[in-house]
């Protein structure tokens, strides 16, 4: 598939996300932890494909990964969640966005200093990235949905 258009499709899905958390939503563990999921793996199969890895290229890429991770559990732990008709709905706060906003930069940071200590500049996928941070994320909400005591919303029938 075309780079370009892998960019634009997972663009337009996690937008999609964000808009949805910020008006609320119910919180379905299928829903929450398949999106992140896939986009990780989609980022595991990009890693597969590039021939010109080096160990210090895969050092980055995991360590990158473990801070994505703990990026969106940080990320998590400032979702608000309530009952809302008897299941769990989440919502995405001010803090969520500030938290957000820090990570970017956090992540900016990383990036440039895995390629100045020696990382190829497009080793790392964007897929991993944002699939590791939206997976740290579904961790804690689920953690903290679970920790509650307020049941998940069913899975949607279609």
């Amino acid at each position: 598939m075309n780079p370009w258009l892998l960019a634009a499709i997972i663009a337009v899905v996690v937008i999609a996300v964000v808009l949805k958390r910020i008006s609320g939503e119910p919180v379905n563990a299928r829903e929450l932890f398949v999106g992140p999921a896939v986009l990780t793996g989609i980022g595991i199969l990009s890693l597969i494909k590039k021939t010109h890895l080096t160990g210090t290229d895969l050092t980055w890429i995991i360590t990158g990964a473990v801070l994505g991770a703990a990026l969106g559990a940080l990320r998590g732990a400032t979702v608000q969640l309530v009952d809302r008709g008897g299941v769990l709905w989440q919502r995405y706060t001010g803090r969520t966005f500030l938290v957000l906003s820090g990570s970017l930069a956090v992540t900016v940071g990383f990036s440039i200093l895995a390629v100045k200590m020696g990382m190829h500049e497009n080793a790392r996928p964007i897929q991993l990235s944002i699939g590791v941070s939206f997976l740290g994320e579904s961790l804690m909400v689920g953690c903290r949905g679970m920790a509650s005591g307020i049941p998940f919303a069913p899975a949607r029938t279609r």
